[in-house]
């Protein structure tokens, strides 16, 4: 059995490594995809790290935590809910559950007819990209909330200096502004989030 686990990582802590930790204690799926979500977004406040970034952070987790069998694949954005799940089965290998606890992409994948197994939270309120950022541009400490390999491939690539530029930039918060504003104001056009339990990113 194929299992999906998709979310944006921005950036990846551990409380997603906890959640796959469960689903591979749990549900033993021989082979785990791991979609990175919002891949075309970058360098703004909210998603401040490539695809390319995160796909490093969770291929290095994991492989220090002798997993076996998973495959990071990036995933970008569709603008409507009623197409966005065809849109994730198009880009990544058959799979037949998919691990959330965001309720709409529960809905989504359900309607759709995959297996979406209920999963628990794992200290809901610090493992959470939210925090996490907001600790970086705060300069507080953020480093026990992620991996220990998340932490030196950040430090590799001055992630929280970027996060605390990111902050201060008027125009990545003016795309970002208007990104949102746009699909607040085109509700049909919405894109669905990313699976992310926490955050969600």
């Amino acid at each position: 059995m194929r299992g999906l686990y998709i979310g944006r990582f921005q950036p990846f802590h551990n409380g997603h490594l906890e959640l796959l930790v469960h689903v591979q204690q749990t549900f033993r799926p021989h082979e785990l995809l791991i979609g990175i979500g919002s891949a075309q977004v970058s360098h703004t406040p909210r998603n401040p790290f490539t695809a390319g970034e995160r796909f490093e952070m969770v291929k290095r987790t994991l492989q220090a935590e002798r997993f076996e069998d998973f495959w990071p694949i990036p995933v970008p954005d569709v603008d409507r809910h009623s197409i966005w799940v065809s849109h994730v089965v198009s880009l990544l290998p058959a799979f037949e559950q998919v691990y959330s606890n965001d309720p709409l992409t529960v809905h989504l994948f359900q309607k759709a007819g995959f297996e979406v197994p209920r999963l628990p939270f794992f200290n809901r309120g610090e493992y959470e990209g939210t925090e996490i950022r907001r600790r970086m541009v705060e300069e507080e400490p953020w480093e026990h909330l992620v991996p220990s390999a998340v932490r030196v491939f950040l430090q590799e690539i001055k992630g929280a200096e970027r996060v605390r530029l990111l902050s201060g930039s008027h125009e990545a918060s003016r795309v970002e502004d208007e990104d949102h504003a746009g699909k607040h104001h085109q509700r049909t056009l919405r894109p669905a989030p990313s699976i992310d339990p926490s955050d969600e990113g």
